[in-house]
């Protein structure tokens, strides 16, 4: 009885469950809005040049998410400079930059060697590790993303439909992209706990494509899109509890299960 009870007694997984479901709620529509911008492979840049953040932060001795957020912050902006200076496609700007910083973080974690460092908790995460002080940071960098992206929301839609179009109303499209970008770089640093470095941009458009089919506006999506990472965190978490399986794979999984339900349901 006691074992039983000690397996339902899910009071330890508190700090998982509130912090997952603050980053999903961000992640809706910015990952709504990588969607319809065909960004997927722009996540998959920040998420790769987390790592080196998080070598660096545990090099200098400084925060973790302080850390990554910066490298993705710096990842971000050189795009944007080097877009201006490189007669190169968008893709292959992005390829250069991905495999560069994931190489650059795997080289200065090769010369960690004083520093025990738990690679496979940075490459899949590890949400049942999150203290309450993470919990915060989650919440206080969620309420400024969403604050932006509400001030925002209107222009990036315009942006998205015709950037030549928007810049003739008045909308200042590079400003805009740019500030978009620079948010996706600050949920892909928080989030980076939640599922890892690997997996971070599925978390991002996994919800955001099950939403699709359902949502009739793009306010709809972006909601909805919150609404079934809320449920994939949710079932990843207890899944990991009961079967004792990586939690950010099991949260993945769970938001793949969930869009293949909903296709078959929308069918």
């Amino acid at each position: 009885m006691i074992e039983l009870w000690q397996n339902w007694d899910l009071r330890y997984l508190a700090p998982a469950f509130i912090g997952g479901t603050g980053v999903a709620i961000v992640s809706g529509p910015l990952g709504a809005m990588m969607v319809w911008r065909r960004l997927a492979y722009f996540g998959d840049t920040l998420s790769h040049s987390g790592l080196l953040g998080i070598t660096l932060a545990l090099a200098l001795h400084i925060n973790i998410t302080l850390g990554v957020c910066a490298i993705a912050l710096l990842v971000a902006l050189g795009l944007l400079g080097l877009q201006q200076k490189l007669l190169v496609a968008s893709d292959t700007l992005l390829g250069l930059l991905s495999h560069t910083t994931l190489a650059l973080g795997l080289l200065i974690l090769a010369t960690m060697e004083r520093i025990q460092v738990d690679v496979l908790g940075f490459l899949y995460g590890d949400i049942l590790a999150l203290t309450w002080q993470d919990v915060g940071w989650i919440y206080l960098g969620g309420v400024i993303v969403i604050l932006l992206l509400m001030r925002l929301w209107q222009s990036l839609l315009r942006v998205t439909v015709d950037p030549d179009l928007a810049q003739v109303e008045g909308v200042p499209v590079k400003r805009v992209q740019a500030t978009y970008l620079l948010l996706l770089a600050i949920v892909v640093a928080v989030a980076i706990k939640i599922v890892g470095v690997l997996l971070i941009t599925a978390l991002l458009l996994i919800p955001a494509t099950t939403a699709r089919p359902w949502a009739h506006s793009p306010e709809k999506m972006a909601v909805y899109a919150s609404i079934f990472g809320i449920i994939s965190v949710m079932v990843g978490i207890i899944s990991s509890h009961f079967w004792d399986v990586p939690t950010g794979p099991a949260i993945v999984v769970s938001s793949t299960f969930l869009l293949l339900i909903t296709l078959c349901i929308k069918k």
